[in-house]
């Protein structure tokens, strides 16, 4: 019999703690054993018996509970664990566990267990956006917390937006299904670049692009649930991380060129999905250029070509190209492909408030002698179909220790939910 997954479910005060006892219900259903702990404000929303009657455990909230602490009680449910999610999480118990406070029951068990902790935040559309919280989301993230979610849409409060709890169904199934490209890319080194290039005109001001990064960080966080060993190399972002991957941080197309292939000769999955600049100055300005006359002559020329200069190698990784396009989209990607050599190519159509800035995107995914649509959906969601479609394309390997994984993605198999084949038009 397979033994049940600990979960330490952590109730902070906010209105969504209501759907609490439906959460430990779902959790249980897919073989949870579940422990309850509650702020004192949570005890304002929903009593300690509900979650009693569907855990099955006692319900604790009192850090100085005479009874529970006589054999040091918080130690021993902090070593109970396999997993402690907080659900709901307040903007004020988010900022207390990013200060590192232990001023109560449930924040002094986050302390001091060494189970991985997971966050569903839930509040109001200002709180979630507020520049503190935002900071101490990006605290938690850098160590190794999970965030799920939070949802958009009504709030209590009568406002519309994002802060909502995620349903205790989506809970349960981020935390108790297995991961849909789990260990397609055990063991390969995946090289991935995002954002975009800035490339200075002087010591103020450069040319550079509306990416966000935010593709090319759902393609990292994507291979890494798969297995991969993820290095990413991204423009200036203002994004977080995604957990478990190497990041390095670079400004110019140089400055991404030569990072690329500083690490390009252990990569086995090569994925360009930044928008680097195609153009750079030939000169830039040591000081300021200062205003002269009605117009600005400026000399460009090209810049680097990261991903046809990794596709040119004699002995290179599977390159996989993404391409930006404004019109014929599926025509341009298709030549781009031939042109630059590469063995994949997402394509998509940006601006006028597609792509760029966005939390969806779509991709038509083009390979010599066949091609795909991965339909709009999040942008995370896009990126596990991709990492499914490059781990399905890879060649078997000749000989190594490599050969297991790759023999695992010859028989991948693509979401079909959310992809959907075409014909290669002749």
């Amino acid at each position: 019999m397979t033994p049940k997954k600990r979960i330490l479910l952590g109730v902070t005060g906010g209105i969504a703690a209501y759907k609490s006892p439906d959460l430990v219900r779902r959790l249980i259903e897919r073989g949870a054993d579940v422990q309850v702990v509650m702020t004192e404000a949570a005890q304002k929303f929903v009593s300690a018996t509900s979650f009693q009657a569907v855990s099955g455990h006692p319900t604790r909230s009192d850090l100085w509970d005479s009874a529970a602490e006589a054999a040091m009680g918080h130690i021993e449910l902090a070593r109970w664990p396999e997993l402690i999610l907080i659900a709901p999480a307040s903007a004020d118990f988010i900022a207390r566990l990013a200060a590192g406070r232990a001023d109560d029951l449930l924040a002094t068990l986050c302390l001091a267990s060494e189970a991985p902790i997971v966050v569903a935040p839930a509040m109001n559309r200002v709180m979630w956006a507020n520049a503190a919280t935002q900071a101490n989301v990006g605290t938690l993230i850098s160590r190794g917390v999970r965030i799920l979610g939070p949802g958009s849409g009504n709030q209590a409060c009568g406002e519309i937006g994002p802060g909502r709890m995620l349903e205790p169904l989506q809970l349960a199934e981020h935390l108790l299904a297995p991961l849909p490209n789990a260990g397609l890319l055990t063991g390969l080194n995946v090289l991935i670049t995002a954002g975009p290039t800035r490339e200075r005109l002087d010591p103020v001001r450069y040319l550079t692009n509306r990416s966000s990064g935010k593709m090319g960080f759902a393609v990292a966080a994507a291979a890494r649930e798969a297995g991969a060993h993820v290095t990413l190399v991204t423009g200036p972002v203002h994004l977080a991380a995604p957990t478990g991957i190497t990041r390095i941080d670079v400004e110019s197309a140089r400055d991404m060129y030569a990072a690329v292939h500083r690490h390009i000769a252990e990569t086995d999955v090569f994925i360009a999905a930044a928008a680097v600049a195609d153009f750079q100055p030939i000169v830039v300005a040591k000081q300021k250029i200062k205003k002269q006359g009605l117009t600005v002559k400026l000399d460009l020329e090209p810049a680097p070509d990261i991903v046809k200069s990794v596709a040119d190698m004699a002995k290179r990784p599977f390159v996989v190209g993404f391409a930006a396009e404004t019109n014929d989209v599926e025509a341009n990607a298709r030549a781009k492909l031939k042109r630059k050599k590469l063995d994949m190519i997402a394509a998509n159509r940006v601006g006028d408030g597609i792509a760029f800035d966005c939390e969806d995107n779509a991709l038509t995914v083009i390979w010599p002698g066949g091609q795909a649509d991965i339909d709009r959906g999040p942008k995370l969601e896009v990126a596990r179909a991709l990492i499914a479609m490059i781990a399905a394309r890879l060649p078997p390997p000749e000989s190594g220790p490599r050969r297991g994984a790759r023999q695992r993605r010859a028989a991948a198999t693509v979401p079909r939910s959310r992809v959907r084949s075409r014909r290669v038009r002749r």
